[in-house]
């Protein structure tokens, strides 16, 4: 069955989905399958949960409303590539280091004031993400917002032959997934194939004009340009202390979002505002009601202390970032709680020394590292405390005899730094 006619059962179905625990009625089952999993084996019982047709690659599952490909995968990326020609609507792609989840939905809050806008889900910004993304999209939808993440080069132009992006912006280039991109020149190269696919097919990029990488890598691009001084639009930061406050030309705008590296993901979203002729009080009252969650630089209030939970992820830049913003804060005691950063290859030793080295020099008062990576480089400072995993440090943290202090907890994914709450 080629493309078109699958594209004729999507069009009947309610949806798709890969995972029959998420099944709903008339959906489009299409199996995949990993190293641990065969969704092949599952296509039965997706037509028995109501599925109203099942996509399969193994003949021995082939049974009475199944469909059989060379390759569920494939299929599931050339069904929404080809969706996406079908809709034809304006496509944003997003990329970057860090920052991308909060820019995405900044961006989506923002276009939402005048458009019916489908942006990516959580982080589904892989090759299974990105199709899953533009298949949620409908002939109802007016613009797409797509999220494209990576940890090796070459991924970054595959997600974007699926999504075809008309737009495009890379939020900044910094140390994450070192590992699989081979150090930082590796990352730039990895993330500028989002530019190299806006230059062949004549797109348009948003370029940070304070940073002086990517403006030398869309300068040949037809571009706009956003920031304080000599940009194509004017929006700069005011304050943040604690919320990021931003002017766009002469509106002053109020954030809920905190640290000083959010004023950038703000300012793309009120770029793309002006760009898409939204009124800028509807561009403020995007960002205005804008409130981070998933433990994404969220403020809690916990027993008398101010959290900024921001542990949904970590890499060297994003938490020297967030060191600098906790050192800033007007808390007379200040507590940082981070966690191993995962994936930065051979400089694995020399940033975990780095960042613990850095919260003692801006003034930190605690600093709690957790993980095997910062136990095995502990520094010995008296304000630092060392500890080789979670359990270790939920066997031995004291808690704080400080009143009203502002906490920071961050660390990488795997860590789960956020119960670090429970202990409050």
């Amino acid at each position: 069955m080629n493309i078109i006619n699958i594209h004729a059962l999507f069009l009947k179905s309610t949806g798709v989905c890969t995972d029959t625990r998420q099944l709903k009625q008339g959906h489009l089952y299409i199996a995949l399958k990993g190293d641990n999993f065969n969704g092949n084996a599952f296509a039965k019982a997706a037509l028995d949960k109501g599925a109203s047709a099942a996509i399969i690659d193994e003949t021995s599952y082939l049974t009475e409303g199944c469909t059989l490909v060379d390759n569920g995968l494939q299929t599931l990326q050339a069904l929404a590539q080809y969706h996406r020609k079908y809709l034809d609507i304006p496509i944003i792609g997003l990329t970057g280091s860090n920052g991308k989840t909060t820019t995405k939905e900044l961006i989506h809050a923002v276009l939402s004031e005048k458009y019916t806008a489908v942006a990516t889900a959580g982080n589904l910004n892989n090759h299974i993400g990105v199709p899953l993304t533009l298949l949620s999209m409908t002939q109802n939808t007016e613009i797409g917002i797509v999220e494209m993440g990576a940890n090796h080069q070459g991924e970054i132009a595959v997600l974007c032959e699926i999504a075809r992006p008309n737009f495009g912006y890379i939020t900044n280039f910094g140390k994450a997934h070192l590992e699989g991109f081979g150090g930082e020149e590796g990352v730039i190269k990895g993330k500028s194939e989002l530019y190299a696919f806006l230059r062949k097919t004549k797109g348009l990029a948003f370029a940070n004009i304070e940073d002086p990488i990517q403006l030398r890598l869309t300068e040949d691009l037809h571009r706009v340009t956003f920031g304080p001084i000599g940009a194509q639009i004017s929006v700069g930061m005011t304050s943040a202390n604690p919320w990021v406050c931003l002017r766009l030309e002469d509106t002053p705008i109020t954030s809920q979002l905190i640290g000083q590296y959010n004023a950038t993901n703000i300012a793309a979203a009120l770029a793309m505002g002006v760009h898409f002729e939204l009124p800028s009080a509807a561009i403020k009252n995007g960002i205005e009601h804008y409130i981070p969650a998933n433990n994404r630089s969220q403020i809690i209030s916990k027993k008398g202390h101010t959290i900024i939970l921001d542990a949904y992820n970590a890499n060297p830049t994003s938490m020297e970032a967030a060191l600098k913003n906790l050192s800033i804060q007007t808390a007379a005691h200040k507590i940082a709680f981070l966690g191993d950063m995962y994936e930065i290859g051979p400089t694995t030793v020399a940033e975990h020394k780095h960042i613990a080295a850095l919260a003692v020099s801006l003034g930190i008062d605690e600093v709690h590292v957790v993980g095997q990576h910062f136990f095995d480089n502990v520094i010995l400072e008296k304000n630092v405390k060392s500890y080789a995993s979670f359990e270790d440090f939920q066997e031995n943290f004291q808690g704080s005899n400080k009143e009203q202090s502002t906490m920071l907890i961050k660390g990488s994914r795997g860590m789960a730094m956020e119960r670090v709450l429970d202990l409050f």
